[in-house]
């Protein structure tokens, strides 16, 4: 649980610079250059990254749960993870469907997080699940306090919205039948 635990914060935490701290890290962006940081930001976020997969798994062999949720749970967050690749891509193509959202990415990722409490009420999972959601909850409402960096993504396009909309269902599909079962070890459909 250890090492879930300091993933979540090296992860979350370098994600959440320009939330608790967005002078100190202007400052570094300025100190190593856009470059050097965008350097140190992906190595702690790998870090952490690495460090929470591990966790997590390791946690999951032994877990301590909090709550069962019905197995009808399982079907509703089928239906609510469908809109989430759809909202990653679209962070990145603007059209309609980022425009609408204002900060699709954030969308994506408190849907992800929220569906999968309702399904999963282990330990881990809610240390998981609910540090994600906690955060985006929180960054969405800090960047209504801060300027926005432009973050890379394509121009503006008429065919932006589609691409989200079949990339988006054809990652979900790939993670249905093949991806989830190979990354997370958990086959959705059974």
């Amino acid at each position: 649980m250890t090492e879930l635990i300091v993933g979540l914060i090296l992860f979350l935490g370098i994600h959440s610079a320009s939330i608790v701290a967005p002078v100190a890290r202007d400052k570094a962006a300025v100190r190593l250059g856009e470059y050097g940081w965008k350097g140190l930001y992906s190595v702690i976020a790998l870090v952490g990254l690495i460090l929470l997969i591990r966790g997590y798994g390791d946690a999951r062999l032994d877990p301590i749960v909090l709550y069962s949720s019905p197995e009808w749970t399982r079907h509703l967050v089928m239906l609510l993870m469908l809109p989430v690749f759809v909202f990653f891509l679209a962070a990145y193509l603007p059209g309609r469907i980022s425009h609408t959202l204002k900060h699709p990415m954030l969308v994506a990722v408190k849907l992800w997080a929220a569906s999968h409490l309702l399904a999963n009420g282990a330990l881990a999972d809610v240390l998981l699940f609910g540090s994600f959601l906690a955060w985006a909850v929180v960054d969405r409402i800090s960047i209504k306090r801060r300027s926005v960096r432009d973050n890379p993504r394509f121009p503006s396009g008429k065919a932006n919205d589609p691409v989200a909309i079949v990339g988006g269902l054809a990652l979900y599909l790939a993670f249905v039948f093949w991806l989830h079962p190979v990354l997370i070890g958990v086959a959705i459909i059974r």
